[in-house]
């Protein structure tokens, strides 16, 4: 009995101890109690800090290589097609080609580019070559040249573009403007080239369009070889 007692008595004092203690906090350590994060908040800040100032250095080193690379396609220097090709920015890239698409003041420099780009394989055809390319082509549509446009206009990836292409080559053969090339050349060139088009190109809507006018164009110029050949 007396053991209890002696047991009650240390836990009440224990309990009165804690009251007094809590009632009796400095305001100083209240406040820290009330101010003071968990540490982990720390720890994320620190880490979010950390990511701005890597994301805010990430962006100033591609600005610098923008313009770098941008200056040296002004200056022609097709090296730097391959270096923003690597760079792995699809939007870089289309800005250093076409820079070099303005920077083409005449026919045989837009022909050097487009040769240099598709002879790369590695390097895309963007629209704005092809562009230029047929626009160049029109001004000189031999045999040789047509086959380079509608190589050029197929690797630009563009099924309506495509489209385009092979019937402003058709409607210069049909006007004689293509005397060195047979209606059996034409055909297998323009069927070849569209193989060239990306499967998300040929299975878009302009895709079918542009195989409905495959189909017309087949018909065309297989009845002008079988007319000839009577003749």
């Amino acid at each position: 009995m007396f053991a209890v007692l002696i047991t009650s008595f240390l836990l009440l004092a224990v309990i009165s101890f804690a009251i007094y203690r809590r009632q009796h906090v400095s305001p100083g350590e209240s406040a820290n109690r009330i101010l003071s994060p968990p540490p982990s908040l720390f720890a994320d800040s620190i880490e979010q800090e950390q990511a701005r100032l890597e994301a805010a250095q990430l962006e100033k080193e591609r600005a610098e290589q923008r313009g770098q690379l941008l200056s040296r396609a002004v200056a022609g220097d097709k090296a730097a097609l391959r270096e923003a090709h690597q760079s792995g920015d699809a939007k870089l890239y289309e800005e250093v080609l076409c820079a070099f698409v303005r920077r083409a003041e005449n026919e045989k420099q837009v022909f050097a580019l487009a040769s240099y780009v598709a002879r790369e394989g590695s390097l895309p055809v963007n629209l704005k070559l092809a562009e230029a390319f047929a626009e160049s082509w029109r001004h000189a549509p031999d045999r040789r040249m047509t086959a380079e446009m509608l190589h050029v206009a197929a690797l630009a990836g563009d099924a309506k573009f495509y489209q385009q292409a092979i019937e402003t080559a058709l409607l210069y053969w049909r006007e004689r403007k293509l005397s060195d090339m047979t209606a059996e050349e034409l055909q297998q060139l323009i069927e070849s080239e569209f193989w060239l088009l990306p499967p998300d190109a040929r299975n878009s809507g302009a895709g079918f369009l542009l195989k409905r006018k495959l189909a017309h164009v087949r018909r065309e110029l297989a009845e002008t070889k079988t007319v000839t050949s009577e003749e």
